[in-house]
């Protein structure tokens, strides 16, 4: 076999065995993620929307955009809430099918104080659905195949985006409306994809020895969890340095003299890596020390920013900057979300994802003003220098925090029963676990209902070395 023979028959060997031994529920709640993505068209092109097709000021959009990442702030909690006492499926539904109808309002009024408050409604609805999608996929992956599923939905996101965007650019040429309008129908369709094909997926409350009832987690209880919350607190520290990709790098390249052209082709490097190298980085990390990949992602996303302190009027060095925080984010995303899940209870997972799904928002919403302050007040260069700082501050203290973090076990409803003995919890235990199992279906299958190869077991992977939608 020729060299480019077996190149060829090595990726392919990779993507089957990164596709393989996942339950069908994952793979139709990865094609409810995909179509959600490539509607997505409000996002993208709101402030375009509001200034150039509407008239309005731009300090009239950022005020908009200001809105609408404010709901998302407050229903990334609420939706952890509803997820966990409504469930996953009535949550997924009622944020599905709000989004899709607040998305073609938006679309269609004409008041401006109108405009605001449907912005603010979308920023709700799409928002609350995320800590739903990340507790369900915990419930029906195993918990040995977590941050590969979590990869690969991740993977999702960013290919839907990517196609998104393109196309979203021809439709605004055409018809801002189309646009508002063709993203109602894509997120209705999720809905009815929901409706159609996903069963329930939350985890009954376990008992106590004492055949009780274990309580209810709130909120209360997520806040007092001092290792989650510390967690919660580095992820922040992570994301308002990912976020200078989206506010402080346009205004630092626009200020070097490069054109907005220069920047969407920055960004559209990070997307063409996430796609290309997502599936095969997964394949090297998932069975590795989370506190090892936090760590060392969190300093390549501090020094990756950092780069840019060099790059000048170099496009090669942005270039380089751009890769090296991109392959943090394709380590970190997954790895994070896996961390959570294995930090919360099973029947607590909803509040928990929503907590760390707001820590994103919040950063959304201060990032802009904290890279506005700083460019503004003392250079782009203290920007970078600061978040190669933060990027340090967040190694440091994953590796310090996640010290003796406890195994995960099977089956994947066995955490947060630590300290059990054997006997009743056990039993009981076992006896949900195997409620799952029959739930699922016998055989898995991979995308586009093809059937999967491979071990059924996802093995294949790297051995084991010792983790986000």
């Amino acid at each position: 076999m020729s060299v480019a023979g077996q190149r060829t028959a090595g990726l392919r060997r990779a993507v089957r065995e990164g596709v393989s031994g996942l339950p069908r529920e994952f793979w139709w709640l990865w094609t409810s993620t995909l179509v959600n993505r490539l509607g997505g068209f409000v996002a993208t092109f709101l402030v375009l929307y509001l200034t150039f097709e509407k008239g309005y000021s731009p300090s009239y959009a950022g005020l908009v955009v200001s809105l609408y990442g404010l709901g998302g702030v407050v229903s990334s909690l609420g939706g952890g809430v509803m997820a966990d006492r409504l469930g996953r499926r009535p949550t997924l539904l009622i944020a599905q099918a709000s989004t899709a109808v607040s998305v073609a309002l938006l679309g269609l009024v004409q008041h401006p104080v109108a405009i605001a408050i449907v912005a603010c409604v979308v920023g709700m609805a799409s928002h609350a659905s995320r800590p739903a999608v990340q507790a369900m996929m915990a419930d029906i992956v195993r918990p040995e195949d977590r941050v590969r599923a979590f990869s690969l939905n991740y993977w999702a996101i960013n290919l839907g985006f990517a196609v998104s965007a393109i196309a979203a650019g021809f439709i605004a040429e055409y018809s801002y409306l189309v646009g508002f309008l063709g993203e109602a129908v894509m997120t209705m369709a999720c809905a009815i994809l929901v409706f159609v094909k996903l069963p329930e997926s939350r985890p009954e409350r376990p008992t106590a020895a004492a055949g009780k009832a274990e309580p209810d987690v709130g909120l209360g209880t997520v806040l007092r969890d001092g290792r989650f919350m510390s967690v919660v607190g580095l992820s922040f520290l992570i994301a308002l340095i990912f976020m200078q990709g989206m506010t402080g790098l346009p205004l630092a390249m626009g200020e070097a003299g490069f054109s907005s052209s220069d920047f969407g082709m920055a960004m559209a490097l990070n997307g063409v890596l996430i796609v290309v190298l997502q599936i095969p980085v997964t394949r090297f990390i998932e069975h590795r020390d989370p506190r090892r990949l936090l760590t060392v992602s969190s300093l390549l996303v501090g020094y990756g920013f950092g780069l840019t302190a060099f790059a000048g009027s170099s496009i090669g060095m942005y270039a380089l900057s751009v890769t090296v925080w991109t392959v943090a984010e394709i380590v970190n995303a997954p790895t994070q979300t896996g961390l959570v899940v294995r930090l919360s209870p099973p029947h607590g997972r909803g509040r928990y994802q929503g907590m760390y799904t707001m820590t994103w928002s919040v950063a959304t919403l201060l990032a802009p003003l904290i890279a506005g302050v700083v460019i503004d007040g003392y250079g782009a260069g203290w920007l970078w220098a600061i978040s190669a700082l933060l990027g340090t501050v967040a190694g440091l203290g994953y590796w310090a925090l996640l010290r003796n973090l406890p195994r995960e076990e099977n089956p994947p409803l066995d955490e947060g029963n630590e300290g059990e003995g054997e006997g009743e919890g056990e039993a009981e235990r076992q006896a949900e676990a195997d409620a799952v199992r029959k739930a699922l279906p016998a055989e898995p299958i991979g995308p586009a209902g093809a059937v999967a190869t491979g071990s059924p077991n996802g093995d294949g992977g790297p051995p084991a070395a010792g983790t986000t939608s």
